[in-house]
């Protein structure tokens, strides 16, 4: 294979290859042909001069396609869609005359793309439920483990590990609401005419304006579309783009958001992202094991995030019926969203198929600080045993203060020992200790686990985790 030309990472590197023959020039070309055939095939049975035996040479021809023929004749008459006229023409001469009747390019070219994302859509739907999936066994397994809480990434209350699973999961439930929310409301343009009037099919049918609707309704419903846009200028509404980006950025966000609690757990050993056996971790320091990962998965989805901007500065600027400044920029984000995307979500579950909980380590940072977390505890202790409440705030005021300047120091924590040296709390150190168990300040997170994978169990019940392949990362 040649290395001496730029190709983009996301299609060499990251992204699947169902996502890659969803956006290659095979796939699109092809589905430009069916779209001549719909488009054929609706005038020939509405009445226009299009025969059956054109149609069906047509439906002949869509696979076989002379890129190179295409390329020659776009050179001469710089125009992509009519050199793939052209080509077709050469392939299916009898039908030569009458394809592409009454329409303009963007017949083939938008309806095209909103049959494309549509399939990425679902593509990427699956891969969603299938990580969520991944991360419900996550949560179940690790329901009642407790764990450390943070707040400002400074030490807080107990959580469990399978809580915070779940806070990850509502992040991607949004995401998958708001992808199937763009599925059930993306329309089909269908054939309009240059400026979105159907002026040409007014003169094709004489003046019939069932049959246009009545052709629109077909070539839409052949391709699974059931509804069309109202109105339109020559091209679908670009904010149609906007919206999908949008979704897709939302994808990068919940990824970027998990990713980066992973990374910040893998540094105290906490939770580590897979590792494999002859992994290198780093070139020169040999022990490491960075979790390069889910710095990919940060490092693509701010990429994503950023190009989710593309499509609302295009449709902000779209003159009138129609303008080609939107073209060249499109013909690259889109794609490359979706590919981005496509990546993300297969490194996302990667990770969380193969998450690594060290429990010692978590057991010992929840140790470390549960006498901290204790205090209240033990404070409606000492009152019930005759302490003064405020007084025993005080003490323990003080002597967390000087508890944390100790393990400032390298020291272990003597908190429990400096409390119950106090007479006020008339408690023994063993007395203290007895109240420690982890499992009685994580309130309701195992509750809320359970009730949360209940929630969700009708959604994965039906998840199709067996279509993306696994990626070599």
């Amino acid at each position: 294979m040649s290395k001496d030309r730029y190709e983009s990472p996301l299609s060499s590197r990251y992204a699947s290859e169902f996502m890659l023959n969803l956006f290659s020039a095979e796939k699109r070309t092809q589905t430009w042909r069916r779209l001549w055939v719909a488009l054929a095939r609706a005038e020939h049975e509405l009445g226009l001069p299009v025969t059956a035996e054109q149609v069906a040479e047509l439906e002949d021809h869509l696979t076989d396609i002379d890129f190179d023929l295409a390329a020659a004749r776009e050179k001469e008459v710089r125009h992509d869609v009519m050199a793939h006229v052209y080509a077709y023409g050469k392939a299916a001469p009898s039908a030569a005359g009458i394809i592409h009747l009454g329409a303009t390019s963007c017949y083939v070219t938008d309806n095209a793309d909103l049959i494309l994302y549509r399939e990425g859509l679902r593509y990427l739907r699956k891969g969603l439920t299938a990580l969520l999936g991944n991360l419900a066994a996550f949560a179940r397994r690790y329901a009642d483990t407790p764990t450390l809480g943070y707040t400002h990434y400074q030490p807080a209350q107990l959580v469990t590990v399978g809580k915070r699973a779940t806070l990850w999961m509502q992040d991607f439930l949004a995401d998958l609401e708001e992808l199937g929310f763009v599925l059930e409301n993306l329309k089909f343009l269908g054939c309009r005419g240059t400026t979105g009037t159907e002026a040409s099919f007014m003169d094709l049918f004489e003046g019939d304006g069932a049959k246009i609707d009545e052709m629109n309704r077909r070539i839409a419903g052949e391709f699974g579309f059931e509804k069309t846009f109202p109105v339109c200028g020559q091209t679908y509404p670009r904010k149609v783009d906007s919206r999908i980006l949008n979704c897709l950025s939302s994808v990068a966000q919940s990824a970027c958001r998990m990713a980066n609690d992973i990374r910040l757990l893998q540094h105290d050993r906490q939770v580590e992202e897979p590792f494999e056996k002859n992994q290198i971790g780093s070139s020169a320091m040999a022990y490491k094991r960075n979790p390069m990962r889910c710095e990919r998965i940060c490092s693509l989805s701010r990429y994503l995030m950023a190009d989710a901007m593309n499509a609302p500065m295009t449709a902000s600027v779209q003159w009138l019926e129609r303008t080609l400044d939107d073209s060249a920029n499109r013909r690259i984000s889109m794609p490359e969203g979706f590919l981005c995307a496509d990546a993300i979500l297969r490194l996302c579950r990667n990770v969380t198929d193969g998450l690594h909980v060290n429990e010692k380590v978590v057991e010992r940072a929840v140790r470390e600080y549960l006498p901290f977390i204790a205090t209240e505890n033990l404070m409606m202790e000492g009152v019930k045993r005759g302490g003064n409440r405020q007084e025993l705030h005080e003490i323990i005021r003080t002597c967390s203060m000087a508890a944390t300047a100790r393990m400032k120091e390298g020291e272990p924590c003597d908190l429990l020992a400096r409390l119950a040296a106090e007479p006020a709390f008339a408690m023994t150190e063993a007395e203290m200790e007895a109240v420690l168990d982890p499992k009685l300040y994580t309130g309701r997170c195992a509750a809320q686990v359970e009730a949360f994978l209940e929630g969700i169990a009708p959604l994965l019940a039906g998840a199709e985790s067996g279509d993306t392949p696994e990626i070599n990362v």
